[in-house]
C-alpha cells in the first residue's frame, strides 16, 4: 500500500477507535521515515476526540497525525492555536505533522495558507516561523505564483528576525532549529520564482556569519546551483 487514498480506504473501514492502533502498527517506526502518506489520509478524515484521544497517548506518531489534522483545520481559530502549540513542540517529528497538514491545507485553500503564514512568519518563536517557511517552501505548492511570492517573502522576512538577535540567542537550539530550515528553504523559494527569487537571494548580507552560513548552504543545492550557473 503506497497511496493515501488506500490508506484512507482502510481507515474508513474500521471505527474511530480503532485507529490509534492502527497508525501505531502502520507508523513506519521506529525507522527512518514516518510514514507520511498514512499521516495525509488521516488528517482529513479525523474529529476532534480523535485528535484529543491520539494526543493523549503520549506517543509521537499520534501527535504527528494530530498536528497534522489541527493544522490541516487551521482556518478554525482554536485548531491554528493548538497547531501552533505542536510546532513548537520538542519532537520534531510532531513539528514536521503540522507543517505536513499546513501544506495539505495549501493545496485545498491556498489563500487560508498564505493568512497562517503571514502571520506565524512574525510570531516570536523560532519554531513558528520555522513551521511556516517548512509549509510554504513545498515545490507543489510554488507552481501558484502567489504562494512562490508568499514563500520568498516568508524567508526573507525569517532571515531578518534570525539576523536581528543577539549572537548569544542565535546558539539556543529552537534558533538552530530556525537556521537549519532557512538552510534549504530558500533554494526552494528561489527555484519556484528565479527572476525574483534571484536577486533577493543575491541581496542577503553575508557579513553576518548566520546569513553568510544560510547562502552557502542554499548555493550547494542543485535546484539553486543551477540557477546561479546559469
Amino acid at each position: 500500500m503506497t497511496g493515501s487514498g488506500e490508506w484512507a480506504a482502510e481507515l474508513l473501514s474500521m471505527p474511530t477507535s480503532a485507529w490509534a492502533d492502527y497508525l501505531s502498527a502502520h507508523s513506519g517506526l521506529p525507522g527512518p521515515r514516518a510514514n507520511l502518506e498514512l499521516v495525509s489520509a488521516f488528517a482529513p478524515l479525523a474529529d476532534e476526540p480523535t485528535i484529543d484521544a491520539l494526543l493523549a497517548t503520549g506517543d509521537e506518531f499520534h501527535a504527528m497525525c494530530a498536528g497534522a489534522a489541527l493544522a490541516l483545520r487551521a482556518e478554525d481559530a482554536a485548531s491554528e492555536k493548538r497547531a501552533r502549540e505542536l510546532a513548537t513542540d520538542a519532537r520534531w517529528r510532531v513539528r514536521e505533522g503540522v507543517a505536513q497538514g499546513l501544506q495539505l491545507l495549501g493545496d485545498a485553500r491556498p489563500a487560508a495558507l498564505a493568512s497562517i503564514v503571514d502571520a506565524w512568519v512574525d510570531h516570536p518563536h523560532p519554531l513558528v516561523q520555522r513551521a511556516a517557511i517548512a509549509a510554504v517552501c513545498e515545490p507543489r505548492l510554488l507552481r501558484d505564483p502567489r504562494m512562490a511570492a508568499l514563500a520568498l517573502d516568508a524567508c526573507e522576512r525569517i532571515t531578518e528576525h534570525l539576523a536581528s538577535q543577539p549572537p548569544e540567542q542565535r546558539k539556543t537550539p529552537d534558533l538552530r532549529t530556525l537556521r537549519l530550515s532557512l538552510g534549504y528553504c530558500w533554494s526552494v523559494a528561489v527555484a519556484g520564482d528565479p527572476t525574483r527569487g534571484l536577486p533577493l537571494f543575491s541581496a542577503l548580507d553575508t557579513e553576518d556569519p548566520d546569513v553568510a552560513w544560510i547562502v552557502t548552504q542554499n548555493s550547494r543545492k542543485k535546484r539553486l546551483s543551477r540557477l546561479l550557473d546559469s
